[in-house]
C-alpha cells in the first residue's frame, strides 16, 4: 500500500532570501557612491562687452493725455512735449544709436487706449525697441 502525502498548499512567501539580496545591494551601493565622481556642469561663458548697455527713453504719459520724455543718459528730468516734438526725439536718438530702446510709463489711471496710441505712434515710426514700464508689487 502506498501512501500519498497531500501536499499543502503554501499560502505566505519566504521573505528571507530577497532580504538577504537587499542587503548586499546597499552595501554595493553605499561602497560604491564615494567613488563616483558628482557630474560637472560646463556652463558656456560670455565676453565681456566694450560697451554699456544703451539707458532707455522714458516715455510718460499723464492722465489728462500729456506727454513727457526722460532721458536718463542727459539728465533725470521730466520734458514736457507733443506728439511731433517726441517723435523728433526718438528719430535724433535713433540715429546716433539704432537699437534705442523706448519705455512707455503711465499712471494706472491712464486710459488703456492713450497708451496703446503712443505704442503705435511709435511703432509707425520703426521704433523697434518699446516696452512697458512697471514697477513690482511689494
Amino acid at each position: 500500500m502506498i501512501l500519498r502525502r497531500h501536499r499543502r498548499l503554501m499560502n505566505q512567501i519566504n521573505v528571507v532570501p530577497y532580504i538577504d539580496v537587499m542587503l548586499v545591494l546597499l552595501v554595493i551601493f553605499m561602497v560604491t557612491a564615494p567613488l563616483m565622481n558628482p557630474g560637472v556642469v560646463d556652463l558656456p561663458t560670455i565676453g565681456k562687452t566694450s560697451t554699456a548697455p544703451v539707458q532707455p527713453l522714458e516715455v510718460i504719459v499723464r492722465q489728462n493725455g500729456r506727454l513727457s520724455v526722460v532721458d536718463r543718459e542727459l539728465s533725470a528730468a521730466e520734458r514736457p512735449v507733443d506728439r511731433d516734438e517726441l517723435l523728433q526725439i526718438i528719430k535724433a536718438k535713433q540715429k546716433k544709436k539704432p537699437d534705442q530702446p523706448v519705455v512707455i510709463s503711465a499712471d494706472k489711471n491712464v486710459k488703456y487706449e492713450s497708451v496703446l496710441q503712443v505704442m503705435d505712434l511709435l511703432q509707425q515710426n520703426r521704433v523697434k525697441r518699446v516696452g512697458l514700464l512697471a514697477t513690482p508689487k511689494s
